[in-house]
């Protein structure tokens, strides 16, 4: 049983760390045996508080990004009706990009999740592994300027990054690039470009690795800005949470979990509104910085949960 306090500060901890780079599975796995709840995090009923969390989140990032999801819906409305994307429609083209990449996440959830679960969540594995995550950012924004330079030197923008240009432009005149200047940047990735950035995801399986962190190194790594690798992280969060949490949208309403519904609709609602300000401030946070804040806390963090769990025993 988990208790109202106890889904308010889980909640909300689940609804930052599901966006920000640093893993809400791993933190999920961690917190509760550091201040010493004691959760069954292999019961059923917890599992399904953190479906709740996760389909308070995606429903959050729906309505965030409504906007762009009308123009997508629209978009690949268009690309159905005409049976070709057109090139020029940056939105039917960003609408299967997210298709794309939506399916291998979906694939690797279902078959791996449990297998993984039952392998790496325990807290001091967690833990590690977020050391782990924060190495991975490092090396992601080194290998990104490393590609920055050689395009660069070479003197040739790809399709990938054109997009970017423009936004890089506007960025030197402290202008800050429109949703639709940078769903256009975005739309320039390939769909293996889109299908790695998807499969990357499989990684967040293993607790103490990031989804978003994930998507975002994969975006980087496929010549994207860091606001715009968030920002398709952010869109393609949508579908592959809501879609997981809906699959199993019926164990939350089952007979057994009555006397946990207050507290996980409590646990919903802190994680949604932790994720919305969550969405609003990493957006704007990396139009000018990068994933290396993040980076170092993971492995700062990472070492003292280590050090933590292992003097506790």
């Amino acid at each position: 049983m988990i208790n109202n306090f106890q889904a308010a500060i889980l909640g909300l901890v689940l609804g930052i760390t599901e966006l920000f780079p640093i893993s809400s599975l791993g933190h999920s796995v961690v917190l509760p045996r550091l201040f010493g709840w004691n959760l069954d995090q292999n019961d059923p009923s917890f599992l399904t508080f953190l479906i709740a969390t996760h389909l308070a989140t995606a429903m959050v990032l729906f309505v965030f990004f409504l906007r762009d999801w009308i123009e997508i819906f629209k978009g690949i409305g268009r690309s159905v009706r005409d049976r070709k994307i057109d090139p020029a429609d940056s939105y039917a083209e960003l609408g299967w990009l997210l298709i794309v990449g939506t399916v291998p996440a979906g694939i690797l959830g279902l078959a791996l999740e449990k297998p993984i679960r039952a392998l790496f969540a325990t807290p001091l594995i967690a833990a590690a592994f977020l050391i782990i995550n924060g190495f991975i950012l490092f090396a992601a924004e080194r290998l990104h300027r490393i590609i920055e330079r050689h395009l660069m030197r070479m003197n040739s923008i790809p399709a990938t990054v054109a997009g970017e240009t423009a936004a890089s432009q506007t960025d030197a005149l402290g202008i800050r690039p429109t949703a639709a200047s940078s769903d256009a940047a975005i739309a320039g990735l390939s769909w293996k470009q889109a299908l790695g950035i998807g499969a990357s995801q499989g990684a967040a399986l293993i607790p103490g690795i990031s989804r978003s962190g994930s998507s975002m190194v994969g975006g980087l790594l496929a010549g994207l800005s860091n606001e715009n690798a968030a920002r398709f992280s952010f869109l393609l969060a949508t579908p592959v949470i809501g879609a997981a949490a809906l699959l199993k949208l019926p164990e939350l309403f089952g007979p057994n979990l009555a006397g946990d519904r207050g507290a996980f609709i409590i646990g919903a609602l802190c994680s949604g509104l932790a994720a919305w300000i969550s969405t609003k401030f990493l957006l704007r946070f990396f139009h000018t910085r990068t994933l290396v804040p993040f980076a170092v806390y993971c492995i700062v963090a990472g070492a003292l949960y280590v050090t933590a769990l292992l003097a506790i025993g």
